[in-house]
């Protein structure tokens, strides 16, 4: 099963959070799985839009508690490595799309890159080597996709 990481910021304002529910909904028209940091923000926003159309979801969270998931997420798992988390969600992705975003997303977009992983960025503020622009949700899932089924 194809496992797709959104990353960005803990909170966002509305703008972002649309666009990251859409990608979350992308994802799940598309039959991947979406993984995320299970917290608010960005996190909440994409697993509600995949929560919206049936899909499953992932929060690899940074504390120490279960209960800290946002209610969108169908499996949370608790790490306890704080900011160390991002290293777990870059590798357990096929892919990932970065939807705007703050240092801790910089250093997920970097872990990602350093793996080979292919990020996607959508509304950042940072122009980064080796990343993808894309225009829209369904850009940025079709572009992790096409960039998945050509590894395999």
């Amino acid at each position: 099963m194809i496992q797709i990481g959104v990353i960005g910021a803990g909170s966002c304002d509305r703008e972002l959070a649309a666009l990251a529910e859409e990608v979350g909904a992308e994802i799940a028209r598309n039959g991947a799985i979406l993984l995320c940091g299970g917290l608010g923000g960005v996190m909440e926003a994409s697993a509600k839009g995949a929560k919206k159309e049936s899909g499953t979801t992932v929060g690899l969270l940074p504390g120490d508690s279960r209960k800290n998931a946002n209610p969108y997420i169908d499996i949370a798992i608790v790490t306890e490595m704080g900011h160390a988390r991002n290293v777990i969600i870059a590798r357990s992705a096929d892919a990932l799309v970065a939807v705007g975003g703050e240092y801790g997303t910089l250093s997920e977009i970097a872990h990602s890159l350093k793996m080979g992983k292919t990020v996607v960025t959508l509304n950042s503020r940072w122009e980064i080597e080796g990343t993808v622009r894309a225009n829209d949700p369904k850009d940025a899932v079709k572009i992790a996709l096409d960039s998945i089924h050509k590894k395999h």
